[in-house]
């Protein structure tokens, strides 16, 4: 699955980048923040399937906008500040880690299609990052 794969990239940085990353099931789970950070979510966000290029079966290109939230913390500025700032290298590795890449389920290349502000509060910047990650559901009659 696609967002497995994005999970074993992110985890594969090296030097180390992110202190954990997980799916969806745990972001839903947070109560306030995670424990322990720079942490990483990854998650479908949406998806919108092309046409069906088979008479019978099914032969259609699914277009997969996969989110990455980044949550960082630092405690020297309580607004998010000092976070925001150490965010932009962690994005700018995440970036590099997954846009460009196939992963193995994926029928193309990755790319990364916008980020966006989630959350600054106590400390903790969430941001969200957007790749774009076509497959191709198939089966035969």
């Amino acid at each position: 699955m696609i967002v497995d794969e994005f999970i074993e990239q992110l985890l594969a940085l090296d030097p180390p980048v992110f202190s954990l990353v997980e799916g969806i099931a745990e972001l839903a789970s947070l109560q306030d923040a995670p424990a322990a950070t720079p942490a990483g979510y990854v998650f479908i966000k949406e998806e919108a399937g092309g046409e069906n290029r088979r008479l019978t079966g099914l032969l259609q290109r699914v277009e997969a906008d996969i989110g990455v939230v980044i949550v960082m913390q630092n405690v020297s500025d309580n607004a998010g500040g000092a976070a925001m700032a150490d965010i932009e290298a962690i994005k700018l590795k995440a970036i590099s880690a997954i846009a460009g890449t196939q992963p193995a389920s994926a029928a193309d290349t990755v790319e990364y299609a916008g980020g966006q502000l989630v959350r600054a509060r106590n400390g903790y910047v969430w941001w969200e990052l957007t790749f774009s990650a076509p497959y191709y559901l198939e089966s035969k009659p």
